[in-house]
């Protein structure tokens, strides 16, 4: 779950990170609100994006289990862990 988020939150950062580097590239200060003023929507609107198609990937294209699931259990003294059959 953790990795999960962190993806997603690399992910709606990577705009502001990009457009930081355009900034550094262009030799104008990122730290000036100014310069962020315009684009922050257009920032935000293509991070969840990226966000959202990630998610729908990973939905689409993510491998399926087929079969029953069995939980852990123990068998003769011994732990079986979770599978699928």
């Amino acid at each position: 779950m953790t990795r999960a988020v962190i993806q997603g939150l690399v992910l709606f950062l990577l705009p502001f990170v990009l457009f930081a580097v355009y900034l550094v590239v262009r030799r104008r200060n990122p730290l000036l609100w100014s310069h962020w003023s315009d684009q922050s929507l257009w920032l935000t609107i293509a991070g969840l994006g990226f966000v959202v198609i990630s998610l729908l990937a990973t939905g689409l294209l993510a491998e399926r289990q087929t079969g029953t699931y069995v939980p852990t259990h123990v068998e003769n003294g011994r732990v079986v862990p979770g599978h699928f059959e």
